[in-house]
């Protein structure tokens, strides 16, 4: 089974977790994500940078990155996910709508 890390904008929350859903019981993927969202709150810069740590360490023990492309955005968070993911070899997928 491979292994993806779900990366997207988070403004596409909802379809992200749609998407992750439907590739773990359709596809037999196992995907790792990065829906942070707590209703109400605010994180912390130092918060925020835990936060993409973590999600950088997603994409190293995964196969790849699975990019959720909604409407033909991709912010430059996720470029850089992308960059980081194909200088460490890692496979890149678009998920275009």
């Amino acid at each position: 089974m491979k292994t993806y890390t779900l990366c997207g904008s988070m403004r596409f929350e909802k379809e992200m977790q749609e998407v992750a859903y439907y590739l773990e019981t359709k596809k037999g993927y196992n995907i790792l994500q990065c829906v942070y969202t707590v209703p109400g709150s605010k994180p912390t810069v130092e918060e925020l940078q835990t936060l993409e740590q973590a999600h950088y360490q997603k994409i190293d023990i995964s196969d790849g990155i699975y990019v959720l492309n909604m409407d033909g955005y991709i912010g430059e968070s996720v470029r850089k996910e992308i960059d980081y993911a194909e200088q460490h070899g890692k496979e890149v997928i678009f998920h275009c709508n």
